[in-house]
């Protein structure tokens, strides 16, 4: 019997966690290395690492050639996290349900815990030992664009910039382009990568993740709004509290669901094409009904 794609999430994610502590567990027990594990052990549904894995295997890949750069995303997105919710970005008390890391380990520590998540995470994905070296080339390029300037790190610039002003509609569009969708687009195009993909199949990723991520950006603001804390395993509100420009300042609740679910059937058109694409689509429907 298949399994559904709660249990494929579920046993992707186990996997990954599993990686991860390895990874850990290999290290040194220092006070830094806490502050990184704490983040990055303290659960989630690793969309992101899920979205590498299932492309990889989409497109007639091994979970081994991928499971290095879907752990190195994840160290990736946790030092986003870290740094989002210090007292600097949005001072946020909670996590997951957890307190956040400068909650637990200071303001310094968990600074210095999500930079040490960046190189670390390039040690594991130029680690891959399942890649050949111009694969791992390609990743770790990917990689290192969705993150930086040109990518996550510019995003959040925007957002910084952004409280207590009106944006317009693209400019919302181009700053969550940046904050959350080039972290999920690179997810989907490091499954093509890892999986020896053409162009026109890492594309096809790209122009997925690219869907998927503004859907799930727009249910965020939705949930920020509507959601409850114990559910969302964060504070809610944080978004009118900051002054912030969002979906909900263009569009009422089920205006944006639909549009959320305009987007999101676009990304699908972009990989129904591909055998085994159905597990890809119906994350994307997933996504769309996500409580937290």
């Amino acid at each position: 019997m298949m399994p559904t794609l709660s249990e494929q999430m579920c046993q992707q994610a186990q996997a990954v966690q599993d990686t991860l502590k390895a990874f850990f567990d290999a290290h040194a027990d220092t006070t830094l290395y806490k502050a990184m594990e704490y983040s990055t052990m303290c659960g989630g549904k690793r969309i992101r690492p899920f979205l590498t894995l299932e492309f990889c295997k989409m497109l007639g890949g091994s979970a081994e050639a991928a499971m290095p750069y879907a752990c190195a995303l994840e160290m990736i997105h946790t030092f986003s996290l870290i740094h989002d919710d210090l007292p600097c970005m949005d001072n946020d008390d909670l996590r997951r349900g957890k307190p956040t890391n400068h909650k637990v380990f200071g303001e310094a520590p968990a600074l210095l815990a999500g930079d040490a998540l960046v190189f670390s995470a390039f040690e594991c994905a130029l680690s891959n030992a399942h890649t050949d070296a111009a694969n791992r080339l390609a990743a770790v390029q990917v990689l290192a664009k969705a993150s930086g300037a040109d990518g996550m790190c510019e995003g959040q610039m925007i957002d910084i910039d952004s409280e207590g002003k009106t944006l317009s509609f693209d400019q919302l569009l181009n700053l969550h382009a940046h904050k959350t969708g080039a972290l999920l687009r690179a997810a989907a195009k490091l499954g093509a990568i890892a999986a020896g993909g053409s162009d026109a199949d890492i594309c096809a990723a790209d122009t997925y993740g690219a869907g998927i991520g503004l859907a799930f950006q727009i249910i965020d603001d939705i949930l920020d709004r509507y959601g409850s804390t114990e559910e969302l395993g964060k504070p809610i509100g944080s978004d009118q509290k900051n002054e912030k420009t969002t979906f909900l300042s263009f569009m009422n609740a089920e205006e944006a669901l639909e549009y959320a679910k305009k987007v999101s059937d676009e990304a699908c058109q972009a990989i129904r094409g591909y055998a085994n694409s159905e597990t890809l689509c119906e994350l994307s429907e997933y996504l769309l009904t996500r409580k937290s």
